[in-house]
C-alpha cells in the first residue's frame, strides 16, 4: 500500500523571488505562519527548524534547494501531539505564469495512521491563504490561528 500524500495548488500575484523569500525568511514566515519562525543556513543537507514562542515545532533537513524554483525538506513534528508520527516530506514548486506564480505544495511520505494527513489538511490551507494574502495585499487574513503553549507554560 502506498503512503498518502497531500497536494495544494494556488496562484499568487507576486514574483518567484518574493515568494521564495517568503518561504525561507524567518521574519516573513512569522507573519503568515501564525508565529512560526523558520531558521536554516539553506544548503542541501542542512538542518532547519520552525519555532513558535521559542518552542521547536517542526524540524528536518533541506532535501532540495533550487532558489525560486523548488524547495523540499523533511518534516518531523516536534509538538507533543505529534509524537510517534515519523518523518514526512514537504516540497514547494514555484512556476512563473505571467504576473502570477503557481505554487504547488506537496506533503508526502506521510504515515499510514492518517494523523498527520488530517492535521495538515486543515493547516496548509490556512498557512497558504495567509501567505497569498500577505504577498498580494500586505496583510494576512483574519483566520483564527491554532493555539500553541508558550515556553513558560510547557
Amino acid at each position: 500500500m502506498s503512503k498518502p500524500n497531500y497536494v495544494y495548488v494556488t496562484y499568487i500575484e507576486t514574483t518567484p523571488e518574493a515568494l521564495w523569500q517568503a518561504l525561507t525568511d524567518g521574519d516573513f514566515t512569522e507573519r503568515y505562519w501564525f508565529g512560526h519562525r523558520i531558521t536554516s543556513d539553506w544548503k542541501q543537507g542542512a538542518p532547519y527548524r520552525f519555532t513558535n514562542n521559542g518552542n521547536p515545532t517542526v524540524e528536518g533537513e533541506i532535501i532540495t534547494f533550487d532558489p525560486t524554483r523548488r524547495l523540499a525538506y523533511s518534516w518531523y513534528n516536534r509538538k507533543p501531539e505529534g509524537a510517534g508520527e515519523g518523518t514526512s516530506r514537504v516540497t514547494f514548486d514555484l512556476e512563473p505564469r505571467g504576473k502570477v506564480v503557481k505554487l504547488t505544495v506537496t506533503h508526502d511520505e506521510l504515515g499510514e495512521d492518517g494523523k498527520t494527513l488530517r492535521d495538515i489538511s486543515g493547516g496548509w490551507p490556512m498557512v497558504l491563504s495567509n501567505l497569498k494574502s500577505l504577498l498580494e495585499t500586505g496583510h494576512t487574513i483574519g483566520i483564527v490561528p491554532p493555539t500553541y503553549p508558550t515556553k513558560d507554560a510547557a
